[in-house]
């Protein structure tokens, strides 16, 4: 049974008075007059799409309204709070004015705003998408991401524990409630398959934020400890779309070659460990315990007959 999504609305103006069910007014304004907001919940747009929206903005012109709120002692100009792509497109496109529908809203609704938008676009990649549930999260629950984070850790805690110290607790349930409008994960999927992406290493997370590569991908690549090799093997994956399959096998190949050579200079260091010890110690005056390194020497040096250059 699919979960029903709400309104934008319904997120927006949780707890507060709604707006009227008539529709915002539209009026068309210079493109000019409209500036992106300090904080985009969007980083990255797949230039093939852009190209594609950009030709049909040059032919058939903005056909959805911008969302925007009035900006503050600056009359006739307006901060944008939805449509970034409309509204990079129409400058790409170089038209003189769009059409917006204008919002009296506070700085936290239309973030909110423009993080749902954001969440219910069918292209955006996995990393974004978790930046912007967390952050939605932040929003209702008036705290830090790190703060969220916490809780949603302890939340997967109880469960496991089988407890409810935290779980009962309203901010808890505010973060169940929440996926459950959102429609689109369970907050303990989120918890183990998403908020791990967060700690992949940084080339990793911009190749998945460009689409680059899948997220299962990303986390078998993650799993290589050399840097460099790690680097390698995710340039190879992107160029020649390698499958999950053949990047297990690589990622265990190169894991197995480092725990061998890890077990090798292990084994070097530990015998030049025993040979200082060898000569610092005191066996030379004991004749008993001299015989019987003279007799493990011997099996050494017969060990190494053929192997020196």
């Amino acid at each position: 049974m699919s979960t029903k999504r709400r309104n934008l609305k319904d997120f927006v103006f949780e707890n507060t008075e709604p707006p009227s069910n008539s529709p915002p007014p539209v009026t068309m304004v210079p493109l000019s007059a409209i500036s992106l907001p300090s904080q985009q919940p969007r980083r990255y747009f797949d230039p093939l799409k852009m190209e594609q929206l950009i030709q049909s903005v040059k032919e058939h012109g903005i056909l959805e309204n911008l969302i925007v709120r009035p900006i503050p002692n600056k009359p006739g100009h307006y901060e944008l709070v939805a449509g970034e792509r409309r509204y990079l497109s129409a400058q790409a496109a170089k038209l003189a004015e769009v059409p917006i529908a204008i919002r009296e809203l506070t700085d936290e609704q239309a973030l909110a705003i423009a993080l749902v938008e954001n969440l219910q676009r069918e292209d955006l990649n996995p990393v974004e998408e978790t930046e912007g549930i967390l952050q939605l999260l932040a929003l209702r629950l008036q705290c830090s991401l790190h703060e969220v984070i916490s809780l949603l850790y302890r939340m997967q805690n109880d469960v496991i524990r089988l407890t409810d110290n935290v779980i009962s607790q309203p901010e808890a349930q505010s973060i169940k409630a929440l996926f459950t409008e959102l429609g689109m994960m369970g907050w303990e999927s989120f918890v183990s398959n998403r908020l791990p992406l967060l700690k992949l290493p940084e080339d990793i997370l911009s190749a998945l934020r460009q689409g680059q590569i899948e997220y299962t991908k990303a986390k078998a690549i993650a799993r290589v400890k050399n840097e460099q090799q790690r680097k390698d093997i995710l340039a190879e994956a992107i160029a020649n779309e390698l499958s999950l399959t053949q990047i297990r096998e690589r990622v265990r190949s190169l894991n197995d070659t480092e725990s061998n050579q890890d077990a090798s200079n292990t084994f070097k260091e530990r015998v030049t460990s025993i040979l200082s010890r060898v000569q610092k110690t005191k066996v030379w005056s004991n004749p008993k315990k001299q015989k019987q390194l003279d007799k493990l020497l011997s099996q050494i040096e017969n060990l190494l007959e053929g192997d020196n250059p």
